[in-house]
């Protein structure tokens, strides 16, 4: 792994075991996957359902261990709580506790991540008001919208100042105003210098934002492109993609 790389998949392979009338029946969901992702960059993921995004993130996260290969984040096993306290994870349906405020919410993931409560109250203030949610903070979340959840999510991911931040589709359940806030935050992350990996099911939205885009099937790497591969591509990023795929 090099000092430019925010993270590798070595030869990579996760399988599952499903119960299927009593006997354990395996599920070979990601397959000899390697790629590394560069520090301060946009990363995309694009596949269809069942391609092995989502699994792909969660070995990232640290919450799954590979069957085969080796995954290694900010140079460590990411599994290590030091890196886990380095990295923010969006899952897909994000869950909070209903009778939590937001800001309760925020504190407990502020405090998972090591930090103590003098330095937690302006971080929870602050990422608040950076997704929108300064406004609903007396609200319980019992009472927040699907994409109000999705802001709460995206928050936990990014209260502690993370290295590196993975989002698996996060503009699930925003309204066409709060995609473009997402992408714009999004950006804002590059910018400052953090490395985000995004899945997304939209061809559109990883255009905009992403410098690059891993394409996946049947949980495999299929092809990888920068953005200058689809800007000069006639019907951009979507062509590319069916090419891959099919």
């Amino acid at each position: 792994m090099s000092g430019n790389e925010a993270a590798v998949f070595d030869k990579v392979g996760k399988t599952y075991l499903l119960p299927r009338l009593g006997r354990p029946q395996p599920l070979e969901a990601v397959k000899g996957v390697s790629f590394g992702i560069r520090r301060g960059e946009i990363l995309g993921l694009l596949g269809l359902n069942g391609a092995g995004k989502t699994t792909l993130m969660k070995l990232m996260a640290g919450l799954l261990a590979p069957t085969s290969g080796t995954v290694r984040v900010l140079g460590s096993d990411p599994r290590n709580p030091e890196t886990r306290r380095r990295t923010g994870f969006l899952p897909e349906l994000p869950y909070f506790y209903p009778r939590y405020r937001p800001a309760e919410a925020l504190a407990y993931y502020a405090s998972l991540s090591g930090m103590d409560r003098a330095a937690a109250a302006p971080a929870v203030a602050s990422v608040m008001a950076k997704v929108g949610l300064a406004p609903h903070a007396d609200k319980r979340i019992s009472e927040f919208s699907k994409g109000m959840m999705q802001r709460l999510g995206l928050a936990q991911a990014l209260v502690h100042s993370p290295d590196l931040v993975m989002l698996d589709e996060p503009a699930s359940g925003l309204d066409p105003i709060a995609i473009h806030d997402m992408r714009v935050l999004i950006s804002g992350l590059r910018e400052e210098g953090r490395t985000v990996v995004l899945s997304s099911h939209s061809i559109s939205e990883l255009e905009k934002v992403a410098d690059r885009v891993v394409m996946l099937s049947r949980g495999g790497v299929v092809s990888c492109v920068e953005s200058s591969a689809w800007r000069g591509a006639e019907g951009g990023l979507e062509t590319l993609f069916m090419e891959a795929v099919r």
